[in-house]
Parts: structure tokens; sequence; C-alpha cells
């Protein structure tokens, strides 16, 4: 009886279109096929869209890539399953969350032994590729890399025992030696001298350099074609359509070379790729880009034994060297049809050159790559000890409770082709009261935090109908914006309040710093920058406050920006005097009263004070914060009383209980959150959990805000019962606060704030 051993490979899969899909089908089929077929091979499968790919029985669970609860989910099913080994396949872009930072939630839970393949090992990471790539290889028990300059570079920074880095090759199919015309006859190329290069197209791999080398490139042509053989990459269609393609193919127009170039623009399937390799006498692999830590493509070329010209990049120079195939330098045509002129012309050199690489390409073979695999699969198992016990998937959720879900149903409810409706009766949208810039402003800002966690494509609709609504508010003459307009599309004034365009400003900062779509920035930086410079005089506090935050954003996108700068720092200079001129022994405020949204005033003054390196700002903004906590929380109760809109509280009065308003709470978690960045008190995560309980029930009435059916929140608490409408605003401050606490759980899975993270799911477990 044979012992069977469980390998669970999780990565994209086929049939998604991606050369990490193709590889981990590959290696999947491989393992199976191995020795007397003790490996069960089981598949956790990423997907990038959210209805998935029709997949085959071997793939087990699904994860949706930006929803990191699916990460955590698997996590609880693996531990539950019979599989020996985790095999997860890491590539940049393909994890979700920034910097692929999701896939920390499935392997911080993980009882299992831990294999990862990494494909792309970078020269130069950003702070968080490092970070989560360091974390990653730290709970792996081992770390797989296919080339010897990525072995070295895993290493180079000491922190990585090079015990734990394998090398194994990436695997290649076993084709035997042919000569290319056995297909050419199957793809009307009989009689032709074929070059072939393969790829999803996309800018950066260097198609265009092919096709001006074959300019180059002696002789009339007659008999020579060009195949440039792959569809265009997913990401670069979706986002440009086929424009690069479209300047291939003009290149080829201008070039005069529409009989020597052909397009076959398809994803083609393994079997069928082969057999285009082994029907091309030259093989052209014209990456522009020196950092190219493997090519799948090469490989297969490689073992097949093809004729190979390539730029140099890095796993180009290792797998061709001692005369494997010729380098050409990078972005440089005429020498790379200068040698595809030579090869074309000496059949003996071109014969030399497929002989060593197909004799090279024998160590390479899948089935050779898969015992190694193996190799390493069980000796993770063996030595993967741990004195916990497999908790049952209930208990995993106790400990490790989940946010609730994020619901839009009552936003897009109340949304119609002019903007969100300021009011509601019930969860039912009341056209009466019409629309306001600061509402649409804050759905707008809701919206692109809802594509930013989860690229979801759905949402882009909504984003633009918010967005005309702001723009559309800019009174072009004052340089200002309105905020109310009439059912009838009628402005109800001519200007806003100076509130009311610091949050404008504040949101589109953050459209700034976080949107991708470049039509969608280019209007928010127009927007902010005919605008801001009318604001510089403003009075209010809390609207200063908000430019403040929306400068920092715009900043953080264009750091050279020094006319913002200018203006940060002096409306900082102002919300630092109004703090130091109000301030008492017993009133540690801006101003003479507390009213709504008040914990931005702090959070401004601490972000300001990190940006421009100003210590007293920083700590004025902690001590005004924790002034504020003291006065809103109930220390008997230990929930929030937030100060109620019946009367405020005002300076040497009785704070007003009711009625409590929802619109203070994000401001709160956003401040509390800044706080714990710059003290690393894990204070302050308690009290975000404290401000975020508030909505579910953790206040006055202890009764929940949030009507979970519709999405919405109620518009606030009163002396006797909570308000039943469900206007904007407060569902708003919901959301915002739902997608911040989404945010502040995977910032500290991705720093590794593990001590603090528990503190944070452990309040999340008494309140959520």
């Amino acid at each position: 009886m044979k012992n069977n051993f469980g390998i669970n490979i999780v990565s994209s899969y086929v049939p998604r279109r991606c050369g990490i899909a193709t590889f981990s089908n590959d290696l999947a089929v491989s393992l199976k096929e191995l020795g007397s077929g003790e490996n069960q091979v089981s598949i956790t499968a990423l997907n990038d869209i959210r209805e998935g790919y029709n997949y085959a029985h071997d793939v087990n669970f699904e994860i949706y890539d930006k929803r990191f609860t699916d990460f955590k989910e698997a996590a609880n099913y693996l531990n539950l399953s019979d599989c020996n080994v985790i095999n997860i396949q890491h590539e940049y872009g393909i994890f979700g969350g920034e910097a692929g930072s999701n896939i920390l939630y499935m392997i911080d839970r993980l009882n299992k032994p831990i294999v990862t393949t990494l494909h792309t090992v970078l020269e130069h990471p950003s702070k968080e590729e490092a970070k989560i790539l360091h974390e990653i290889c730290e709970r792996s028990s081992y770390i797989v890399v296919q080339s010897q300059r990525s072995f070295d570079m895993v290493l180079r920074d000491g922190t990585i025992p090079k015990h734990k880095v394998k090398y194994i090759p990436h695997g290649a199919h076993d084709v035997p030696f042919l000569d290319p015309a056995f297909y050419k006859d199957k793809f009307n190329l009989s009689g032709k001298k074929v070059i072939l290069t393969f790829g999803l197209l996309s800018p950066g791999k260097g198609f265009e350099d092919a096709i001006k080398a074959l300019k180059f490139a002696e002789g009339k042509y007659n008999n020579v074609m060009l195949i440039l053989l792959g569809a265009t990459h997913p990401n670069v269609k979706k986002e440009f359509g086929e424009s690069y393609r479209n300047s291939l193919e003009n290149l080829v127009k201008t070039s005069g070379l529409e009989d020597n170039v052909m397009f076959i623009n398809r994803f083609v399937e393994t079997n069928e790729l082969l057999e285009y390799i082994l029907m091309s006498d030259i093989y052209v692999s014209p990456y522009k880009n020196k950092e190219q830590a493997v090519s799948g493509t090469l490989t297969y070329a490689l073992a097949c034994g093809k004729a190979i010209v390539s730029t140099p990049y890095w796993y180009a120079e290792e797998i061709l060297q001692n005369e494997k195939g010729i380098l050409v330098p990078f972005s440089n045509p005429e020498l790379m049809g200068s040698a595809i002129t030579d090869l074309l012309l000496d059949e003996n050199q071109r014969n030399r050159y497929r002989k060593k690489a197909y004799d090279a390409g024998r160590e390479l073979i899948w089935s050779n790559v898969a015992k190694l695999y193996t190799e390493v699969f069980h000796k993770a198992a063996e030595e993967f000890k741990t004195t916990k016990t497999f908790p049952s998937l209930s208990s995993l959720n106790n400990i490790l409770p989940s946010l609730p879900d994020v619901n839009l149903t009552h936003l897009k409810n109340m949304t119609d082709s002019t903007g969100i409706f300021q009011h509601a009766t019930y969860s039912i949208p009341n056209p009466r009261h019409g629309y306001c810039t600061d509402d649409n402003a804050r759905a707008l800002l809701i919206s692109v935090m809802h594509k930013t966690h989860f690229d979801d494509s759905s949402i882009d609709e909504y984003i633009k109908v918010y967005l005309q609504f702001v723009y559309y508010s800019f009174n072009e003459e004052i340089g200002l914006f309105r905020n109310f307009m009439s059912y009838e599309r009628k402005w109800l004034e001519e200007v806003a309040s100076e509130d009311c365009n610091g949050r404008v400003i504040f949101v589109l900062g953050y459209l700034i710093k976080n949107v991708k779509s470049h039509s969608v920035l280019g209007l928010t930086k127009n927007l902010f920058d005919n605008s801001i410079k009318n604001m510089t005089q403003f009075k209010s506090p809390r609207a200063i406050a908000y430019i403040i935050l929306g400068c920092i954003s715009y900043i953080d996108k264009f750091s050279g920006a020094i006319e913002i700068k200018n203006i940060l720092n002096k409306l900082a200079c102002r919300l630092f005097e109004f703090y130091a001129n109000t301030k008492t022994d017993d009133w540690s405020w801006f101003e003479e009263s507390l009213t709504y949204a008040n914990a931005r005033l702090p959070q401004a003054l601490i972000m300001a004070g990190k940006s421009l390196d100003n210590e007293e700002y920083v700590s004025s903004g902690v001590e005004s914060l924790e002034w504020l906590y003291d006065i809103l929380h109930d220390k008997d109760s230990k929930h929030l009383s937030l100060v109620g809109n019946n009367g405020w509280f005002v300076k040497g009065e009785t704070k007003s209980k009711y009625d409590q308003q929802p619109v203070e709470i994000p401001g709160l978690i956003d401040a509390c959150y800044e706080a714990f960045l710059v003290t690393k008190d894990d204070m302050w995560i308690s009290h975000i959990g404290t401000a975020f309980s508030w909505f579910l029930g953790n206040n006055d009435r202890q009764e929940p805000m949030i009507d979970f059916t519709s999405g919405g929140c109620y518009d606030g608490l009163t002396s006797t019962k909570v308000n039943d409408n469900q206007g904007a605003e407060s569902s708003l401050s919901w959301l915002m606060s739902l997608y911040k606490m989404i945010e502040i759980d995977q910032k500290l899975q991705m720093n590794n704030n593990a001590g603090t993270e528990k503190i944070f799911k452990e309040y999340l477990a008494r309140v959520v």
C-alpha cells in the first residue's frame, strides 16, 4: 500500500491566462506523474475576477485576490485538509493588497509547512515589497528560486539562512530534437525561415525591437517570416485596449514588412506553443528590462533546441552562457538584426547553437524538476514541527473574527444620475432635500476606497457620477465650490462654507494619491490646483484641518510640489496657533467648543508634523487627541458617548449627550491610527476598536447603528431611540469607518505588528 503525500499549490491556475498559471499547471501534472502516483496534488486558485474561472477538478478552493477574507478562509480550509505541504507560487501582482500583502493573511494562519517559489526577485524592491517578501521567507520552511542570481539576491541582506534557499530550475517539456521543417506544413510556412517571439503583448517586452531587427536583416525577406505569438496582456487590454498591438502593426506597415511579419493574436495552449517553437529556426527574446529573473518561454526555447538571440537580461545571461545562445545589447535592433542574419546565412552555426541548447535543456525537463520539488516538499514536511494543535474552523473564527462585509446596496439606492441624495426616510431616498457637494465628495471617497481595496469595476459608474457632481459644483468665477443643489438641479448658493470646501480638498487629495485612471487623476488634480489657492485665508480650524490632510495626500503623490508644500506649511502653522492660543489647563483644544468631526483637527496636526518634521506639531496633536478621547469615553461603561449636536460642548458648560452623529467616528479612527504610528502605543489600537464598536451597539443606548440588510447607517442616537432614517452622511461615515478598519487590519499584517494585531483582533472578537 503506497503512502500518499498531499501537496497543495497556491497560485493562479489554468484556464487563467497568466504565465504563473501555466507554470503551476505543468508542475502539478509532473508531480502527479512522478513515480507511482504517490503525490496527491490539489490547487488553491487565485482569481483576478470575482466570477472566477472554469477550473478542472484539481482546484479545490478559490480565492478572489482583492478580498483579504478569502485568504483567511483558505488558511482555515487548508489547516483542516490532509495536505502535507503548501507550495506558494509567489509573483508580484497576483495576491492583491498593497504590494501583494493579502497573502500574509494566509501564511500567518497556516499550520502546515510552506515552500515558496519565487518567480521574481527584485534588485530594488520598494520598502513594502521588501517587507512582505521577507515575511513570506521568514514563515516558509524553504524558498525555491529558479536562477543562481535570484539565489544570491535572496541571501544578500543576510536575514534568510542559506540552508532555506533551494535552486530548482524552471521546468520545460521533453520534446524530440526535430528539424524545424517538421511542423511548417501544418502552419503553411513550408520553405520559410521562421523567427519566433512569444508572450502576452505588453510594452517592455521589446516586440518592436524584434520587428525593427528584421528590417536590418540582410536579403529581400522573401523566405523569412517573423511570428509574434500571443494575445495582448489582459491588464494592458483592460486599461489601454489594443493600442500597443496597433502600434506594432503600424510599425510593420511603415517598415514595409507586411509580408514578413505574422501576428497570432490569441493565447495558445502548451502543446500548440511547443509546435510553434519546434517549427521556428530562430527564437528571439527581446526584453528591454535587465531585471528579469526568469523566463518560461526562453526555457522552453532552450529545451526545444532553438538557435536563440536574446537581450542580456539576468536570466538570459545565466541560461545562455557558454555559447548556448547569442546575446545582443538592449534596445539595439541593428545588432539584433545582424545576429539574426548571421544565423540565417550560416546553417552550420545555427545547428551548433541548436544542439548546445537542446543538450542543456535535458536537465530542465519537468520530470527532473518535479523530483527536485518532491525532495524539498518531503524535507519540509519531515522537519516541520509545531506544538500547536490544529484548531477547528469554528474556533479559528472565534479567535480571528472578520469585520462585517461591505454592503453598498444603500449607497447605490441613494444615487441617481445626478448624485447621491442628502436624506432618506427610513432607507428610502428623499428627493425633497436634493443633493449636496459634501455628501457627493464623501461618496466619491468611499467609491475610490472600495475600488482600491477590491478592484471592483462595478463601482466605476458611481465614481463617474460623484466626480462629475463635484466637478460641476466648482464655481469658476469665484474659484470655490458650491454645496446645496435642489432636486431640479439648481444651485441654491454661489459658494459653500469653508468646511465644505475643505472637505472637498481632503477628498480630492485622497483621489490624487490613490486613483489609477489617468483621466480621473487629471481632472482631480486640476480641480485641486484651481481651488486650493483660494483657500489659503480660511479661518475655520476644521476647514484648515481638511485642507492640510488633502495637501499631505497630494504631496505623497507629487513630492516636488513646492506650492502645495508652502500652503501646507502655512496652514499647519495656523492650526497650531489655534491650539496654542485656545489651550488651557482643562481645555486642550483648538476652539472654545467641541462640535462635529472633531478628531480631524488633531489628525491634521499629527500628520502635518510628520510631513514637515515638526515634533511640536506631532506632540500637540497627540495631546489634543488624548484630551478629546477622554471627553468622549464613558469610563464606567467603556464605550464612547459622543458630543451631541443638540447644544454641542461649549467650554465651561455641560457636554450635550444627544443627538450623537456617526460623522464623528471615521475621523476618530483615522486620528487614533495616526497617533499609533507616531507613538507605537497599542492603546490607540484599542481606542480604534472602541470607536468602531459604537456603530455595532457599544454606545449609550446599546443599540446597533447599522442596518445590515440595506447596508445603511441610522442618522443618529437620540435620547429615546435610534433615528431610523438612513441619510447619506451617516451611511457614508459607516462605510468610511469600515474601509479604514480593513486598511488598518491589512497594514498591521503587512508591517508584521503581531502583538498589536493580536490586540486589534481580541478587541474585535468582543465587539464584532
